[in-house]
């Protein structure tokens, strides 16, 4: 079904798999090198044509197009505000599809709404309002284009079965662009993923998705890679089947994504009046790939991933066979990921030797596509849900998907069956929107499935399951009244519904300026809207306290900062810091605060001590060794460890939230991407690896580190840093900063961001 090659490999012609350079002779007469090849990827070529740098070792990356939504524009705009912001240089499309139902906090929602909308007026942007389009949709229709970048403040920015690089981000990468700025990386690794033969009928985007995911994260074969999609059976897909795969690469952990491109993809354009964004993209005659993913669509077979992840990946047919195995399993595994603070079992949706479903949702960037649509109507049509717990809801994707499901019959059919077909939303994915009872189990052609995600509080006893599924087996197990069942068990002849875009949709909605400016216009702030808090360079030393200490093999950003509810927040720093760690560990907050009162004294040229009493015999062991450590030259603040922390989402509120809270660092074994890392360092972070064992650490929770010098190991590029655990005396032990950038040294010396642009 899928293999991993072991090794680099070479593609001729696009087709022909070839393991070294004497094979590659032998099929072509030619000799070539692995780096000649490798720059004849279509990965290389669009990087190469978007990189300012002369060094393509050293990428400085200039987007064609910049997309975000409105739990991370507000912050985006405010960050480059206060750094010399006076207009978007380039497109810039501002979304509203997850506060958009308006429903939480009062006025905040629909103030961001029209925070956004003012700053489109202003500095010449464009504004989707609520309910049009989720961002993704919105950007394949009418922002992406062949051989262009984008870059947007969500993790699913994938535009590659478009021909378009995207790349998903935190908002400071954006707003590096927004300032005329680069996006600074080193040359990526290129994974060849080859798709061969054709999917079986009932066999959907989201299975072959998950399948490539379950064999690819755990081992981080693709991580921070670019994967390009290859292959004979590349043509044997629909554009919206490309597009369904292609968004879920985000979970493999890889930075970006690019396809083939053919009729299919030259039809899309086409049809949403863009014909001119076209090109068709190939490799070249012999390209080289750092590892080859091999995938045989012909064997896919409907998916589940079962809580609480992605990669936890079985077959639908595996889960019903062997079902007590599977939910043991799958118990086992929560125990890690739930810590313990619930008891979790799904023993009681066996019914009769079945497994029964609570909830089906098909939605969002993922599920809400024409083709995914059409299709669950077409299983479901003529039958019914049932009065029973079950319940199905059906997001498109945007409005113009909406209006030809209404047109074309699909949309009657599902309301018929008992389904809720709804507008485009983001919500049911980041926990907003039909989230489950307590202990029920849901699935959804969405993104992700992590714990503390849809709905559940384990501080509270909540606790809600997840699996992820393709839409066409969600509406199976709904014609099957909620008792799980493969698409590929339902007998049904699929309708092929062709899809007609109606471009008046948007133009009489989507306010474009056309980059035109307006100065005149003033930006409208809700009283949630806050200014970033002043944030001090880094000291000559620092002194650290562990206030959180997370030994889970991931950890993803939503428990760092939860979704849901708290999304609401995201326009105001101090406010959405109040729930950092909140479904992780509730005292995190208090114990940041406590160690930042020191800080703030500094700050006032106060004795740090006095805020912080628990300093003095800290302060006292230091000056045993270092006599000259005083107020005048040490910055005192909090830090986390975490084995893999950064898994998931780009939201840099992950960050951030623990810089407005007195972190100056955090503490890991590795990151779980490059996005959560550029985070860090972007709000001034530093980001440190310790190489000791997770369950050996030579501190714990609530010890003190001493960090000496760590303003001259950062500016003299040192690669380890020299530290001590305070405790009777000084304990010695080794940092590590790994690879940065000079402009990243910069940025945290200077503190963050805003005042590495304030100068």
């Amino acid at each position: 079904m899928v293999r991993l090659y072991d090794r680099g490999v070479y593609l001729v012609n696009g087709t022909e798999i070839a393991k070294d350079e004497k094979e590659v002779k032998g099929k072509t007469g030619q000799e070539i090198s692995s780096e000649d090849a490798a720059k004849q990827t279509m990965a290389y070529r669009i990087l190469e044509a978007h990189n300012t740098s002369e060094n393509m070792d050293r990428l400085q990356i200039k987007f064609d197009k910049l997309t975000s939504h409105d739990i991370t524009f507000v912050g985006i705009i405010q960050t480059a505000r206060a750094s010399g912001l006076e207009k978007f240089p380039i497109p810039y499309v501002l979304t509203n599809c997850h506060n958009s139902l308006c429903a939480v906090g009062g006025t905040i929602n629909e103030d961001d709404h029209m925070f956004g909308l003012t700053c489109a007026k202003k500095y010449g942007g464009v504004y989707v309002p609520p309910h049009q389009a989720v961002i993704h949709q919105y950007a394949r229709e009418m922002l992406a284009g062949a051989g262009e970048m984008i870059l947007g403040s969500d993790s699913h920015t994938r535009y590659g079965a478009l021909g378009t690089m995207a790349v998903g981000e935190g908002g400071p990468e954006l707003v590096k662009q927004l300032l005329n700025k680069t996006y600074d990386i080193n040359m990526p690794g290129v994974v060849a993923i080859y798709l061969d033969g054709e999917p079986v009928k009932g066999v959907g985007p989201q299975d072959v998705a998950l399948a490539i995911i379950g064999a690819t994260f755990g081992n981080g074969y693709v991580n921070n890679k670019v994967m390009e999609f290859v292959g004979p059976g590349v043509r044997k897909l629909s554009a919206d089947f490309r597009i369904g795969i292609d968004v879920m690469t985000t979970e493999t952990t890889c930075l970006s994504s690019i396809w083939t491109t053919d009729e299919k993809i030259q039809e899309f354009y086409e049809i949403h009046g863009r014909a001119d964004h076209y090109k068709e993209l190939n490799p070249g005659a012999v390209s080289y790939y750092d590892g080859m993913v091999y995938v045989n669509l012909s064997e896919i077979k409907p998916m589940i991933a079962m809580p609480f992840h992605p990669s936890n990946v079985y077959t639908i047919d595996e889960v019903n066979e062997n079902l007590g195995d599977v939910l043991h399993d799958v118990e086992q595994k929560a125990l890690i990921s739930l810590d313990g603070a619930v008891d979790y079992s799904l023993q009681s949706k066996v019914r009769d030797g079945k497994l029964y479903v609570d909830q089906g949702i098909i939605a969002g960037c993922a599920g809400g596509g024409f083709e995914n649509i059409c299709a669950a109507a077409d299983i479901i049509k003529g039958r019914y849900i049932g009065a029973d717990e079950f319940t199905f809801s059906v997001y498109p994707a945007s409005t113009p998907i909406y209006m030809e499901l209404v047109k074309n019959g699909a949309a009657a059919d599902l309301i018929a069956s008992g389904a809720i077909v709804k507008t485009a939303f983001c919500g049911p994915c980041f926990g907003a929107g039909d989230t489950p009872a307590n202990n029920a189990f849901s699935i959804r052609h969405s993104t992700r499935n992590f714990p503390n995600r849809e709905g559940s509080k384990l501080q509270n006893g909540q606790i809600a399951s997840v699996a992820l599924m393709d839409a066409r087996s969600i509406a199976a197990t709904a014609a099957n009244q909620g008792f799980l069942t493969p698409a590929t068990a339902v007998d049904v002849e699929y309708s092929g519904k062709k899809y007609h875009f109606d471009s008046n949709i948007y133009e009489n909605r989507v306010f474009d300026s056309k980059g035109v400016c307006d100065s005149s216009v003033e930006i409208k702030f809700g009283p949630n809207i806050k200014d970033w808090p002043a944030m001090p360079a880094l000291p000559e030393n620092l002194i650290l306290k562990v206030v959180s200490e997370i030994h889970d093999p991931v950890t993803t950003t939503d428990e760092l900062i939860p979704s849901g509810e708290t999304s609401s927040y995201r326009s105001n720093p101090l406010g959405l810091a109040e729930f950092a760690l909140s479904r992780k560990d509730p005292a995190y907050v208090e114990r940041a605060k406590k160690v930042q009162a020191a800080q703030k004294a500094i700050e006032a040229e106060q004795c740090p001590v006095k805020a912080l009493e628990e300093l003095k015999p800290i302060m006292n062991r230091i000056h045993e060794k270092y006599p000259d450590i005083d107020r005048t030259n040490v910055g005192v603040g909090s830090t986390i460890f975490a084995v893999k922390p950064g898994d998931g989402s780009a939201r840099e509120q992950a960050a951030s939230c623990q810089k407005v809270l007195g972190g100056w660092a955090n503490i890991a074994n590795e990151y779980a991407t490059k996005r959560y890392r550029s985070n860090l360092i972007n709000w001034g972070m530093l980001p440190f690896i310790i190489e000791a064992d997770h369950e050996k650490l030579p501190f714990k929770n609530g010890d003190y580190i001493f960090v000496p010098e760590i303003r001259k190991a950062v500016e003299e590029r040192q690669a380890l840093i020299k530290a001590y655990v305070v405790k009777n005396g000084l304990e010695e032990m080794e940092l590590k900063l790994g690879d940065m950038t000079d402009n990243e040294r910069e940025i945290i010396l200077k503190g963050c961001l805003i005042n590495y642009y304030k100068g």
